[in-house]
Order: C-alpha cells, then sequence, then structure tokens
C-alpha cells in the first residue's frame, strides 16, 4: 500500500446538487493503514470507488458532529459490516460520538438481529469500537501518532484539527474553522495541510440559494475561514503543500481553480491543490 490522500467529499456544507461534489470525507493510507477522516454523504461509494474495500478500513476519525462530517458515519459502518468486516474498527469521534452510534444502532435493530441470526454474522457491536477523544494525544504507538487540536467553530463547542505522523510523513487535517492562529504551531513544519477554505466572492451568490438558512451568511462568515487566511496560516506553519478541502462555495460555475488560487498569492507562495471530489494526491516528504 503506497502513502496516498484521496478526497472522497470537497463540499462544504450538507447539500447536495446534480453533478456536484459530496461533503467532507477524505481516506488517508499512511504506513500500511487506512483511514477515513469524516464521514459525509457519499463516503461509501467514494471508498469503493478509490479501490478500498470497506470491510478494510482500519480507522475512522470524527472531526466534529456537523451533519456534512459524520452522517454517513453509522451507514458506512453498517455497509462494512455486511460487505463482510471481520477485523475490529475503531471509531475516533469527540464528545456525543456516543449517543450518535446508540442511536444508529437503535434504527437499525430489525435488521441487525435478522443477519445475526439468519447470516450468522458476529454482532457489529464486537467489531466496532468507538473511541471519544479530546485535545491532545488521540494515538501515540510504535507506527504512528494522531493528536488533535481544538479549533474555533461557533456554535460547534468540540471541534479538532487532526495531524497524523507515521513513516515520516506529518498530515494535518484543520477540521471546519474560523481563522485559528494556533492551528500554525499544530501544523508546523506539516508535510501536506488540508485546510477547509471560503471564497468571498461566492459567500452572497450561495447564501441567496440556499432557501431556509436566514442564518446562514453570518455563519459562514464567523465559523469558516477565508482564502487569503488559509494562506496566512500555511505560511507561518512551513507547510510543504497546501490542499484546500471543504470548498465554500465549491460548485457555483462562476468560480474556477483560478479564482482560488488568486484568493491565495498574497499570503501563499507554495504549492497548492484545490481539493476535486476523487482526487488522489500521492504523500511524500516536502524535501523530496
Amino acid at each position: 500500500m503506497i502513502d496516498r490522500m484521496v478526497l472522497l467529499g470537497t463540499k462544504g456544507g450538507p447539500s447536495i446538487r446534480k453533478g456536484g461534489p459530496n461533503p467532507s470525507s477524505s481516506l488517508l493510507q499512511l504506513n500500511g493503514r487506512s483511514m477515513v477522516i469524516d464521514c459525509g454523504i457519499g463516503v461509501s461509494r467514494a471508498l469503493v470507488e478509490a479501490d478500498v474495500s470497506l470491510a478494510q478500513i482500519d480507522d475512522i476519525f470524527i472531526t466534529h458532529l456537523h451533519s456534512d462530517h459524520v452522517l454517513e458515519l453509522g451507514p458506512l459502518l453498517y455497509t462494512a459490516w455486511t460487505s463482510g468486516l471481520t477485523n475490529p474498527l475503531t471509531v475516533y469521534g469527540p464528545v456525543g460520538i456516543e449517543d450518535y452510534w446508540s442511536s444508529f444502532l437503535q434504527a437499525m435493530s430489525f435488521d441487525h438481529g435478522v443477519r445475526t441470526i439468519d447470516d450468522k454474522r458476529k454482532p457489529i457491536t464486537e467489531l466496532v469500537n468507538i473511541v471519544t477523544y479530546r485535545e491532545g494525544i488521540v494515538i501515540n504507538s510504535n507506527d504512528r501518532s494522531v493528536s488533535a487540536l481544538r479549533v474555533n467553530h461557533p456554535p460547534i463547542e468540540h471541534c479538532y484539527a487532526l495531524r497524523f505522523e507515521a513513516n515520516g510523513l506529518s498530515v494535518v487535517f484543520s477540521a471546519d474553522t474560523c481563522f485559528h492562529p494556533p492551528l500554525a504551531d499544530f501544523a508546523q513544519g506539516a508535510d501536506v495541510l488540508v485546510h477547509e477554505a471560503m471564497l468571498g466572492r461566492g459567500i452572497d451568490a450561495l447564501v441567496a440559494r440556499m432557501a431556509g438558512a436566514p442564518g446562514l451568511r453570518a455563519h459562514l462568515i464567523a465559523s469558516h475561514t477565508m482564502a487569503e487566511d488559509v494562506g496566512r496560516i500555511a505560511t507561518v506553519a512551513n507547510a510543504g503543500q497546501l490542499v484546500l478541502n471543504h470548498l465554500v462555495p465549491s460548485d457555483d460555475p462562476v468560480f474556477s481553480e483560478s479564482d482560488w488560487k488568486a484568493a491565495l498569492t498574497k499570503t501563499w507562495s507554495g504549492p497548492v491543490t484545490v481539493g476535486k471530489d476523487g482526487l488522489c494526491i500521492p504523500l511524500l516528504k516536502a524535501d523530496t
């Protein structure tokens, strides 16, 4: 297994449109482990399209409990189980993740009972381990380390950036956050910084087409990071590569990749990738 990252869903927000990108999810394959970061709608299909067997996922990390990051967590786990999951996997999530999982299991109790009896499957509860994490060290083992930084994503109290280190590589996911200078220290020297991004010129058009959410514009401004500020974080962090993800807006035909890159020119001079669903990024040391 090569070290790589696949962007499974790159859209900020829970809505989906015909032909558009899926909400947030990423695959990180590092040092022989397959890890999923966030589980927006479409993650199960996107993993299969990335040639990843659902039954071979090792870990899942949820950055926070907004629906565009967690809505398909239960269905992904359940589909992995019905697809032949036999090795235990662990879900790491913030406060509230156990409530999500127990509620999902309750909703699926009829089907689960049928399949454990009729198919003679091991109960899914014996294969899925749920771990609640907070800021600090999440995993520290011989083959990898994962650490978490609480970021500022109002009104969500528990939202965490994640730093993965293994095989001499470091990858940082910002999660959803407004401009948060401590993130630059957390991501210091990362080979890849995956950061959410918002294009200021696209906000009003996005809000105009989103009926039923009169507070959306205020939320976007207070809770997410303008592309220019993403560049500031990446520059201070001395990141090897910047990947823009959780794009807002993500599917407005008025804006293209060049608009995102233009917004970064004053604050970031390094390599940048504008996220697209299905994009595979090989992971290499920044100096190679």
